[in-house]
């Protein structure tokens, strides 16, 4: 089995580095020809996806070629690359002068994503006794 690692370097430092991601494919057969599964794990959102690659060519490319293959049919249940997200756009709104958004206005997965760093900012704001 692989795990490949997705790891954020706060200002490209190793100090305070965390793990944010993993890819873990597996193989489950044997043979120039084999096959791999795969599971996705995110740190805010846990299991993203999983799926399996068939009758790979072992040996016959770089190990990242498996690596990003595994990655697509996780995230699209194919060997191929979903397509790009769209920029996240929220309606900004104004009251009394304070500019502010809607939650529900915050598609999925960002408004996951701004809940997990909202909890882990607020948890450091009080941690420091402010």
């Amino acid at each position: 089995m692989l795990r490949v690692t997705v790891e954020l370097l706060p200002g490209g430092h190793e100090a305070g580095g965390r793990t944010i991601a993993t890819a873990r494919p597996g193989r489950v057969s044997s043979g120039p020809s084999c096959a791999y599964q795969v599971v996705l794990h995110d740190s805010v959102i846990d299991e993203i996806g999983g799926g399996k690659v068939a009758d790979y060519p072992r040996f016959a490319t770089t190990i990242w070629d498996l690596v990003v293959r595994a990655i697509a049919v996780a995230l699209t249940g194919h060997e191929e690359l979903p397509p790009r997200p769209n920029l996240v756009s929220v309606q900004r709104c104004e009251s009394d002068g304070i500019a502010y958004v809607r939650i529900s206005d915050i598609p999925e997965p960002a408004k996951t994503f701004f809940f997990a760093q909202y909890r882990v900012l607020h948890l450091s704001f009080h941690q420091r006794g402010a």
